[in-house]
This record gives structure tokens, sequence and C-alpha cells, in this order.
């Protein structure tokens, strides 16, 4: 008790005097053998950012968290694994004071394929410029996954499922992406997106209006979700022009460049695919020319296509391609962020344009995307297919 006083009066310096906990000197692990609860800090070195210098003794981690758990009657601890020590240490410390140890689970490291979880590399990372910030979406922090539209119930879901192990685990991207498709998927509305767009032009289009055989306008109707048919639809005029009735749209360049390669350089002659949730057509003609410096690549500027029926059910069977597409005049210009940082231009429907920030929707055959900024563009955050 001397001694001790002598601590608290400054009868000793730094690193002179330490305050153990008596445990067992032949316990098998040297790390809890009489292990140190205080020490002595110089206060006039040193001041406490709240205190001062009124202290010159102070706890170290195990009497602080072990103490504390016991005064805010703590009853169940749950922490991670590189604590297990910790438990054997303060548990002699219990034992001298006559508490009951709490009921305690470790759990080890929850780890995702190839995403930095260390705060401290992601710190370094944001200062030196690599991240645009906590919320950049090559990262795993809820903020990155929040901006991506991964929802928290997926998370929760996901981890509550992995359950408390004390061994490390280590998910793949997809296994959160599977548990959030399920969330998304029923709610979500869909659009068409269109990334590097070019032109399709379809020609004897009928308007199928039977009062107005000449009209000129092609009306379409498409779902907003494939099983909420109660929602609102998304409506467009295609107007046709001159006597061939010619329709046009905007189609992904790498659709039209899979059409070219199977059908052009393919021995079929039915080059037919349908337009999603509107007819059918056949490929007649691809306009494209090529640049001396690229040798024999082709550059497609514009495909031609005739009218054939608008069952799905002529090409169902078939299992003829499928594209998604955007009406020549209703094109919105759009940009996708991808998890890498990488962007993505082209178009979306002009539907797109009241879509609030933070709205999760799905671009058709391009994945889910959430909404971040929509003013005069939309910019949007891909999460997964």
């Amino acid at each position: 008790m001397a001694r001790w006083q002598r601590m608290l009066d400054g009868g000793y310096g730094e690193g002179e005097a330490v305050v153990r906990v008596k445990t067992d000197i032949k316990h098998p692990n040297p790390a809890v053998r009489d292990w140190p609860a205080l020490r002595i800090i110089n206060p006039e070195k040193y001041p406490h950012p709240r205190v001062g210098s009124k202290y010159r003794v102070w706890p170290l981690y195990n009497i602080a968290a072990g103490v504390d758990d016991h005064l805010l009657g703590v009853t169940h601890i749950i922490r991670g694994k590189e604590h297990l020590t910790n438990q054997v240490r303060q548990e002699y410390m219990y034992k001298h004071l006559g508490w009951k140890y709490p009921e305690t689970i470790h759990y080890g490291r929850l780890k995702i394929t190839g995403a930095f979880l260390s705060k401290s590399k992601i710190v370094q990372g944001i200062h030196e410029g690599v991240y645009t910030g906590w919320d950049d979406p090559r990262l795993a922090t809820f903020l990155a996954l929040r901006k991506r539209g991964i929802t928290p119930d997926a998370v929760k879901k996901m981890i509550v499922d992995v359950g408390p192990k004390t061994a490390d685990v280590t998910l793949s991207w997809e296994t959160l992406y599977s548990y959030n498709r399920k969330i998304l998927d029923p709610e979500s509305n869909r659009y068409f997106f269109v990334a590097d767009p070019m032109i399709l032009a379809v020609k004897n289009v009928p308007t199928f209006d039977l009062k107005r055989p000449l009209n000129q306008v092609f009306n379409v109707r498409l779902h907003v979700h494939p099983e909420k048919h109660k929602r609102k639809f998304r409506r467009y005029q295609i107007f046709l022009e001159g006597e061939e009735r010619i329709a046009f749209f905007l189609i992904a360049r790498k659709d039209a460049e899979n059409i070219i390669e199977k059908d052009f350089c393919s021995h079929t002659t039915e080059k037919i695919i349908r337009l999603m949730e509107l007819f059918n057509i056949q490929i007649e003609n691809a306009g494209y020319f090529h640049l001396p410096s690229l040798g024999e690549e082709k550059i497609i500027e514009f495909i031609e296509a005739r009218f054939v029926s608008v069952s799905y059910e002529d090409v169902k069977k078939t299992k003829k391609q499928l594209i998604h597409w955007v009406p020549f005049g209703e094109a919105y210009p759009c940009v996708v962020v991808m998890p890498n940082n990488s962007k993505v231009e082209g178009v979306a429907e002009s539907a797109c344009k009241k879509l609030k920030p933070d709205a999760v929707i799905q671009f058709e055959r391009f994945g889910f995307v959430r909404v971040d900024e929509n003013d005069a563009e939309l910019k949007v955050y891909y999460a997964h297919k």
C-alpha cells in the first residue's frame, strides 16, 4: 500500500512502477501471467485532454474495460476473437473481486473477397487520393455499399446467416449480391439504359389503329415492373417517318456488334431479334465504314431492319435474341459509375427524368443501380446484376 501511495504521490516516474493483477505465474500463456493493470503517465508531459494533469496513474485496457462492464451491469459481451486472451486475464480480476464474469461470445474477422476493410489502409488511400472518400465504390464500407444500393437488410441478413464464429469468414461479393437481389427484385422498377448508343432503323412498322390506318405514330406502353401491373406504365409515342414507316431506336453498340457477328458472319438466314416488350424485327443491313488505321475492323454506324410481328410467342420457342432499346427522341443522358469507379456513358429512357435520388431501379439486361444525382443528366451507381 505504501508503494501504491508512492505511485499516486509521484514517487515513481514513468516506467518505474506498475500495478499487476495476480494470476498463475505458471500459466501456459505468458501474456496472462500477472498482467499489468495500471501504469504511470507524466501528467505535465502528457496532460489528459479532459482533466489535464489531475491524475498520474491510469488504467490499461483490461482493468478499464473489465471494471466498466461490471459497473455498467453488462451481462453479455460480444467482441472479436482477438480478445479471447483478455477474457482469461479479466476473469482473474473478477475472481479476486468476487464478481461474476458476463457471458461472452467471440467472433472471427468478416472479410469480403478483394476488398479492403482495414481502416488504416482506407484512411491512407483517401489521404493519397487513391479513393474519393469513405463512400468510394471500390470499398466495402457501409457508406460505399449504401451508395451503390446495397440495402441494410441484405447486409444484416447475410451476417445473421453466417452467425458468430471464432474462425475468420471470407465472403464473396456474389453472396452479398444474392441477398440484396432478393430484396430489390420484387420492388425495383424497370427501365432501359443503352450504353454507347447507335441507331436502329426499323421500316414497315404498323400502327395497329384500325380507325386511323395511316397514322404515323406507334404508341408504346411498357410495364415498370413485370409482376406489379397496377403500377404506372411508361408511355411513348414513336413517330414513323416516310412512306416506308420507319421507326428509329437507339440500341447498345455491344448488342449491335453481337447481331452483326452472329447474323451476318454466320450461315443463318433468319436474322430475327426481338425488341423487348415491343415487337420482332428482321435484320436486313448494317452500315459501317473501314478505317485504314484499324485494318479490317468495322465501325458500325447503324443497323437497318424491318418489322416482322408483335407476338413474343413467335420467337420464344426459337430462343431469338432479346435486346433493350430507347426511342430515338426519348433519350436522356446517363452515366453509370461502376464498382471499380470506371464510368459507362449512354442514354436512359426519358421516364428516368422523374427518378429521385436514392431510388434503386433495375436497368434491364444491365443491372440494379442507385440514383445519385438527376439534374439534366442521370448519374447512378451500379450495384450488381
